[in-house]
């Protein structure tokens, strides 16, 4: 194989490609990219057996061939190259020569015909969506992946369509996330996937109306973003039934502004951190949230305006749940329902149902 790439091209190509590769396997072609050259393009590919990209950039291809190079080495070198092009020549026994500019190296290869293939993607839905729309989408949900492997279904998000409504949700013992978006795809389908893979499309996603294809197989699915594939395996299982868990009713509402709890929450968290936790204190009443936190390293108190129906309230969260769930409103306003000091929290836009965000609160130790 004799190729000449750009050197921009390549770069953002193996970045993206690295993130995929496995690190730790008993099979070396998987630490590797996958690169194949034909006519005028050259298709980089990488795998861990779960989750695979492949993309394409435009080369000038002398010979063509197939050769998989570490993911490590091969990155860090092309990062550091000081020419605009980068030259690439693989012989027959797997020893890659790579000169940009002044620089050249020459490093050992793994034989292509020792990278597995990725899975095909048959018999499956084909859903499209802008790609600002999926980019919020998981952007608002992904937070509240489950980390934990108690149950693994929980690493992932719930995408459940029905009825010309999408809804992405995340949920992980301890708060969930759900997006609602309008789709054209009128059919009823459900799927989870996983959190790492939500994660890497996330990276790939612009903020423009260019449309992503999801195709969604049995076991696989596939999103088409630009000039990226992904494909990844479909976790199984049963999620949470999630409607079950939405509070109906609320007896204290609150409308408040979120910029404005974000740093507030953020100021009393300053006393805590990994070694000091601490839940935060929240006292609702009137037309006020006044919000404490005590730890061995003192104390904090703050205070939010905010506009308040129904029962005064005292209730404990985690900061870090919290913070999560504001952080990720993505709006001026937002309006939250209390139940109780030991009821779920809820929080949505002011208006419309966009998404919705639950907290579980903290049981507080009487002062």
């Amino acid at each position: 194989m004799k190729i000449t790439v750009n050197r921009s091209d390549m770069t953002e190509a193996v970045s993206n490609m690295q993130r995929v590769v496995s690190s730790k396997t008993s099979v070396p072609a998987l630490e590797g990219i996958l690169l194949k050259a034909d006519e005028d393009k050259l298709e980089l590919c990488a795998y861990d057996l779960e989750l695979g990209m492949t993309t394409t950039i435009s080369a000038k291809v002398n010979e063509p061939g197939r050769a998989v190079l570490s993911a490590k080495l091969f990155t860090d070198i092309v990062r550091k190259t000081p020419g605009d092009t980068i030259s690439l020549d693989v012989d027959e026994k797997n020893i890659a020569t790579i000169e940009s500019g002044v620089s050249r190296f020459t490093i050992v290869g793994i034989p292509a015909e020792e990278f597995p293939e990725l899975p095909k993607v048959e018999d499956g839905e084909d859903i499209r969506l802008t790609s600002s729309v999926l980019k919020s989408m998981i952007r608002q949900t992904v937070f509240a992946v489950a980390e934990s492997d108690a149950k693994p279904i929980h690493q992932g998000s719930l995408f459940s369509m029905d009825g010309g409504l999408l809804d992405v949700v995340a949920v992980d013992g301890y708060r969930l996330a759900k997006r609602t978006e309008a789709i054209e795809f009128k059919n009823k389908l459900s799927f989870v996937v996983p959190g790492k893979t939500l994660s890497e499309v996330l990276r790939l996603l612009k903020d423009t109306e260019d449309p992503v294809d999801l195709y969604a197989g049995k076991r696989h699915i596939m999103f088409k973003i630009d000039n990226y594939i992904v494909i990844s395996s479909l976790l199984e299982g049963d999620f949470l039934n999630y409607k079950a868990t939405i509070p109906t009713t609320s007896r204290t509402k609150v409308i408040m502004r979120s910029r404005d709890a974000i740093e507030s929450v953020e100021r009393v968290s300053l006393l805590i951190n990994d070694r000091i936790k601490s839940p935060i204190r929240c006292v609702l009443s009137k037309n006020e949230i006044k919000l404490f936190c005590t730890t061995s390293m003192g104390r904090a108190s703050d205070q939010i305006s905010a506009q308040i129906d129904g029962e005064e309230t005292e209730i404990g969260f985690n900061n870090r749940y919290l913070l999560d769930a504001l952080r990720n409103t993505e709006c001026d306003e937002i309006k939250v329902g209390l139940s109780g000091p030991l009821n779920p929290m809820t929080i949505g836009p002011k208006e419309g149902e966009s998404f919705l965000f639950l907290v579980l609160p903290v049981r507080l130790k009487n002062d």
